[in-house]
């Protein structure tokens, strides 16, 4: 057969008849730009009535494919179609890691080797249904055990008999999602000729069910929060912001205005692993937030206690601080997974079941129970998309209606705790590691006289034994009574015990010298209420939260005036002539539990 005869049969595609009876039809479509070989369209026409005229129909059918440019373009299988997925994919490094293991985990070992074109909707629902029915993918293996460790070991308590646990379905919804756009792309890059995702459904999405703390939980949260000061003032912005913590992790001094009480949430802190990056928000937008008295009066407290520290070391506080770090210039952030753990142990210490990501629902909850708009909530949370309106741009928010929010969620807080009077109380009241026990030890040993001023401690090496203690923690134990100021004389040299300074030695602190908390009360209770108005037949009409003056009743006409019209417009018609069937109830924002106050015209 000459070359052209060939490249026209070729054009052409064949029919084979195969040693069943069947007949095999093969169509040329062209060279596989992922392995570079011949790619060859296949199909089978079994044995039946007018088969040959089947085949010629299954010939024309995907000569007409290859012509259009709507047949698939390589046999890759799903691995490969995955693998060139997920380099082209933008998204975060952490989400980027998450997609990754879903399909190592949940995918490629069931279905990886598989062409992607051969790859259908059965195939998929099958999938879907293992992933329901155990994470493990047990295979039903009978007295199968769950070792805590891969590595050689000897079992206890913790290797237990399997139990087949589903997948969560948030994740079988990731997978779902992840499998569509990799066949999106495949389509598109004509490796595929259909999606099958789009013939499968994924679980049912869980209808929302935020579950915040209680008032009363947060006061105990931060009650016990405020036994470290600098953790007090992290938990208490996570409550009045309702920031990730990632934003708060990243948040620096110089996004913070004190004089105006605002700060503005620019950059994020994600954590792969171990690695921490610093990166922009997760909606790519930076926003602004008011912040109430009270918070504004935390956050200076805080920064003078950063500046203390530094000043202690002999160092400056960077500019560009972090302004939750434990560098003592602010250098480093936080690492969000050790936020989350610290605050979970903290929860679980006062046997409250709950996560450090209900603060946000606890935020979102109280300032729409302060009667503040969704739109605004939406704002200050920071969500793209938040239920019935979507606030993208932050320039288009309503000043006023931003300051009411603050000061709606600062009313309602827990009252701040008073919070330790001083490190050394805080130790001795609650020592919280081995050296913080044994300086106490040895400071109350100091002030019994047991050790007389200007006398020595015993030897590191005589307390290490005779507490069971590295001498490194003894050490410590010595430098943490320098700083109280017990024991003087350089590092190396054997320290000599001064006299601690006690109640009786320090000078009481005037009237004057005190100086005054501002409370939010002070700050809002001349400006801001919660009113309800109530028309004929005693109707009421839901809360809001409004500017006014008790002193002046008259600024509430206004209100009552608009939340009419728009509540009833057929009563509240033009002129003001109805406005006698009217009346509003005021109550102060910041004095919830005062008598209302009713005002008629």
């Amino acid at each position: 057969m000459t070359r052209a005869k060939a490249g026209r049969r070729r054009q052409r595609g064949t029919i084979d008849r195969l040693p069943s009876g069947a007949l095999r039809v093969r169509v040329y479509g062209g060279q596989d730009p992922v392995s570079g070989k011949r790619n060859t369209l296949v199909e089978v026409v079994e044995p039946g009535p007018r088969q040959e005229s089947r085949a010629e129909a299954a010939r024309t059918r995907l000569l007409n494919a290859v012509d259009e440019q709507r047949s698939p373009r390589t046999s890759a299988t799903l691995d490969q179609l995955l693998d060139r997925y997920l380099e082209t994919l933008d998204v975060g490094a952490t989400t980027h890691r998450a997609y990754t293991r879903y399909l190592e985990l949940h995918v490629r070992p069931f279905l990886g080797r598989t062409k992607a074109g051969a790859v259908g909707a059965e195939a998929l629902d099958s999938l879907y249904a293992e992933l329901r029915r155990c994470r493990n993918h047990c295979s039903g293996v009978a007295k199968r055990v769950d070792h805590r460790t891969p590595r050689e070991h000897e079992c206890d308590d913790r290797c237990r008999p399997h139990r087949c646990r589903p997948l969560a379905p948030a994740t079988i919804r990731h997978i779902h999602f992840v499998l569509n756009g990799a066949y999106s792309r495949g389509v598109r890059w004509r490796w595929v000729s259909v999606n099958p995702v789009e013939f499968v459904s994924p679980p049912a999405k869980p209808p929302p069910d935020p579950q915040p703390p209680s008032a009363g939980e947060a006061a105990q949260l931060l009650n016990e929060a405020w036994r470290d000061l600098d953790w007090g003032a992290l938990v208490w912005l996570f409550m009045t912001t309702g920031a990730r913590r990632g934003e708060l992790c990243a948040l620096r001094w110089s996004n913070v205005d004190l004089d105006s009480g605002t700060l503005t949430f620019r950059r994020a802190i994600a954590q792969d692993g171990r690695a921490l990056q610093e990166k922009d928000t997760k909606t790519h937008q930076q926003r602004r937030l008011a912040l109430d008295a009270e918070t504004v009066e935390v956050l200076r407290d805080h920064r003078e206690r950063c500046e203390e520290r530094a000043r202690t070391l002999g160092i400056e506080l960077r500019p560009d601080a972090f302004v939750f770090s434990l560098a003592p210039d602010g250098s480093a952030s936080l690492v969000p997974g050790s936020v989350t753990q610290r605050y979970s142990r903290m929860a679980a210490r006062l046997g409250l079941d709950t996560h450090l990501h209900n603060l946000r629902h606890y935020s979102a909850t109280e300032l729409i129970a302060a009667g503040v708009d969704v739109r605004t909530v939406a704002g200050r949370l920071g969500h793209s998309g938040g239920g019935v309106t979507t606030l993208r741009v932050y320039a288009a928010w309503v000043s006023e209606a931003d300051q009411r929010a603050a000061s709606g969620l600062g009313a309602r807080m827990p009252e701040r705790p008073a919070g330790p009077g001083s490190e050394i109380e805080r130790v001795r009241r609650d020592p919280r590691s081995a050296r913080e026990r044994l300086a106490v030890e040895l400071l109350e040993r100091i002030e019994s006289g047991a050790v007389p001023e200007g006398g020595h401690l015993p030897g590191v090496k005589v307390l290490a034994a005779e507490h069971g203690l590295a001498p490194s923690t003894v050490h410590r134990a010595f430098e943490l009574l320098r700083e109280w100021g017990v024991l003087v004389g350089a590092s190396g040299e054997r320290p000599t015990v001064v006299a601690p300074s006690t109640e009786d030695d320090r000078p009481a602190a005037s009237d004057t010298e005190v100086r005054e908390q501002p409370t939010l009360a002070a700050a809002t209770a001349e400006s801001y209420f919660s009113v309800v108005v109530r028309g004929p037949g005693g109707r009421r009409y839901p809360a809001r939260v409004v500017t006014g003056s008790l002193a002046d009743p008259s600024s509430f006409r206004a209100h009552l005036l608009g939340i009419a019209r728009m509540e009833d417009p057929e009563t509240a018609g033009d002129g003001e002539a109805w406005i006698g069937d009217f009346e509003i109830e005021v109550v102060p924002l910041a004095s919830p539990d005062q008598t209302a106050m009713v005002f008629r015209w």
